[in-house]
């Protein structure tokens, strides 16, 4: 009697108009009678009246009361389950009878009748089915489980189709909903939901509405409360409204189950059957990163480059608030191209996407969309997510195959102010986007074209190394230079700058280059001006005469170690544990470079290559470009002529005696093999033993 007595006080509350906070007030009582009732009825009833309520319902409500609402079903099943599983077998009739599982799931769902809206049957539906069925619990037969998983798919179609245009909460419960039971769907469900009404809906709720990311707007707010300290520094407070605004945003029901909804609407994006539906779903995702960028350049943070943030930035807010924004931002990255690589998915696979009409516009609409998330994407390393790589590189590859397209996207992603760098970190960071994705393009792309924008906006940065600001730009714009005079289209190109290129690259180094990075550069350029490359037809002695500069230049450097910032990171044939100076580094490159080299040079630098390996004084040192010297001429770098003039010079001209003894000791060692004989003297030395 006591359990019927407090259903009547319930159900009397739950339709007494109250204000939300009243109304929500009352769903641990409604919790706790679900499990307890026996009568199918009264489940029936309280499940009914919960989901149409006037004390619930007849108030403001957002996607938090509707998660209560799925933790009313979803606890009450969870204590179900636990019930039976703790009732003791050996007094079957020690108890009150109560309902099986399938007898009280029945009573539940009966509730999800036409008192209340469709979409609202989903509360009631997954919550069920999370609670029986969620984290593996496998806590329902497997028939009626079937039937549940038919009912929530059921219960979304129709809701989709009847969704109200004027208050979009539906929408949002659909996808949450959703969001948490999809993983519990049999594939014979999911192929049952309308991927076209879903998309659109999930789209607009993760990204645009305002209990998702609030269409990227939240970002600029964050400036209203960025203060400056008496240390002239920006503080961020964590009491600050914005910084709740952010907290509650990471929290929403749907930003803090990102990553699944992430992928569900990827899953949606797979297999839509309209194909113009991807194409507004990029729209859509373009729209929101645009306005990502704009409301963080308005942002005071925007102003702080990363290497001044410990300067500039308060120490209470690096460690309390900053870290927050950045997880919600790169949350927002990961979300974005999680989708993006489903639209290439679809647009590689899907005929009509694939299209001349779609597949180049929708690339470039990508590759903009990554360029706007460049600020985020820059910070965690856009190489450390195999996703973030390959919708990159899927990308360029579709737009690569229209030259002229390409050309005009790289024209509206150039630097505003092409020859100068500039102040702002933002547009410091766009450059960089546009010069490693131009280096991507720079087989597609016309000499002219290469020469008026790619080498222009490299230029200045080229001699910008030492700047902890510009580093990674530094070696951006000389891989960028580097892979412009590799095409053999730009040999006219590369023929013209590589003068300057060459005094640059000599100028920054060692002080503002590292060791490794200078190698690289340099047996980049030798290959550009060796055979067959057509520099090389133009001008054949181009090699020796870069080869002699290099060779001067480390007759007379330094040989202390330099420090280990000037080092690089290097693999084993680069000295790796043995710290190397500005002459190793030097003949390092000169021994690099000798593959390209034709024969009748090699005959000339291979001896000079040994007499500066020998001008090294520190052992160490030496030994590490010996070491190099002989894996340049026995692992495979040369071909089979080089190789075999290599195998020739070394055991036959002295090669051997002038690596390991020296000019000297070679000199000695052959004036004593012709020896001083009598006319017609026969020689006492056996040849086994002239080794």
């Amino acid at each position: 009697m006591a359990t019927e007595r407090s259903l009547g006080a319930l159900l009397r509350s739950l339709q007494s108009p109250s204000d939300a906070q009243d109304g929500l007030s009352l769903l641990p009582t409604a919790t706790s009678l679900l499990s307890v009732l026996k009568n199918p009825l009264n489940l029936t009833l309280l499940a009914s009246q919960l989901l149409a309520a006037p004390a619930i319902w007849d108030q403001s409500v957002d996607l938090h009361s509707c998660r209560r609402i799925i933790s009313v079903f979803n606890t009450a099943a969870m204590a179900i389950l636990q019930s039976e599983e703790s009732r003791d077998p050996r007094i079957p009739y020690g108890g009150p009878k109560k309902l099986d599982r399938e007898q009280w799931v029945k009573a539940v769902v009966s509730g999800a009748d036409e008192k209340s809206p469709r979409w609202r049957h989903l509360l009631l539906i997954g919550g069920v089915l999370l609670g029986f069925e969620g984290q593996d619990r496998q806590g329902l037969p497997w028939n009626v489980r079937k039937k549940l998983e038919s009912a929530l798919v059921t219960a979304a179609q129709f809701s989709l189709e009847e969704l109200n245009p004027q208050d979009e909460l539906d929408g949002r419960c659909i996808t949450m909903v959703l969001n948490y039971s999809f993983e519990l769907l049999s594939d014979l469900e999911r192929s049952r939901l309308n991927y076209d009404r879903l998309l659109p809906v999930m789209t607009q709720a993760t990204y645009l509405s305002p209990e998702g990311l609030e269409g990227a707007y939240f970002l600029g707010t964050v400036d209203e409360d960025i203060v400056q300290t008496p240390a002239k520094r920006f503080a961020w407070p964590q009491q600050s409204p914005t910084f709740q605004r952010i907290t509650a945003i990471s929290s929403s029901p749907l930003i803090s189950a990102l990553g699944p909804l992430s992928r569900l609407i990827a899953h949606a994006v797979e297999n839509v059957r309209d194909p113009s539906l991807v194409a507004r779903s990029v729209d859509q995702i373009a729209d929101f990163v645009r306005t990502l960028i704009v409301q963080w350049r308005q942002n005071k943070l925007s102003e702080v480059d990363r290497a001044e943030e410990a300067e500039f930035l308060d120490a209470e807010s690096l460690k309390n608030t900053i870290p927050g924004l950045w997880k919600l931002l790169r949350s927002c990255l990961y979300s974005i191209v999680i989708v993006l690589r489903a639209v290439l998915g679809r647009v590689i696979n899907d005929r009509a996407l694939a299209s001349d009409k779609s597949a180049p516009y929708i690339s470039m609409q990508i590759l903009h969309i990554l360029r706007n998330l460049y600020f985020i994407s820059s910070r965690v390393g856009s190489n450390s997510s195999s996703q973030h790589t390959f919708v990159t590189l899927s990308a360029v590859d579709i737009l690569a195959h229209y030259p002229d397209l390409t050309e005009n996207f790289l024209k509206s992603i150039k630097p505003s102010e092409l020859g100068q760098i500039p102040s702002h970190p933002l547009d410091r960071c766009l450059d960089l986007f546009f010069l490693n994705t131009s280096e991507l393009f720079t087989t597609v792309v016309s000499p002219q074209f290469s020469e008026d924008l790619l080498v222009q906006a490299a230029l200045p940065y080229l001699p910008a190394g030492g700047n902890n600001h510009l580093l990674e730009i530094f070696e951006a714009a000389h891989s960028l230079a580097l892979a412009v005079f590799a095409i053999p289209n730009n040999a006219a190109v590369a023929a013209k700058h590589l003068p300057f290129y060459l005094d640059n690259l000599f100028a920054v180094f060692p002080n503002n280059l590292s060791g490794r990075q200078f190698r690289l550069a340099f047996k980049t350029v030798l290959q550009v001006t060796a055979p067959p490359s057509p520099i090389a037809n133009r001008q054949p002695l181009l090699p020796s005469i870069l080869l002699e500069v290099l060779y001067d230049r480390a007759l007379t450097a330094s040989n202390t170690a330099l420090p280990p910032t000037a080092q690089g990171t290097t693999g084993p044939d680069m000295g790796k544990t043995v710290p190397l100076s500005e002459q190793s580094f030097l003949t390092l490159a000169l021994i690099d470079s000798l593959c390209f080299l034709r024969v009748e040079d090699l005959e000339e630098w291979l001896p000079l290559t040994a007499n500066l390996i020998n001008t090294i004084p520190a052992p160490e040192m030496r030994k590490a470009c010996v070491e190099r010297f002989w894996d340049a001429l026995s692992n495979g770098e040369m071909d089979v002529e080089r190789a075999h003039y290599c195998v020739t010079w070394w055991s036959t001209k002295g090669g051997r005696e002038l690596i390991l003894f020296g000019a000297e000791s070679a000199q000695s060692e052959e004036q004593g093999e012709q020896g001083a004989y009598m006319t017609g003297a026969v020689g006492g030395v056996a040849p086994e033993s002239k080794l």
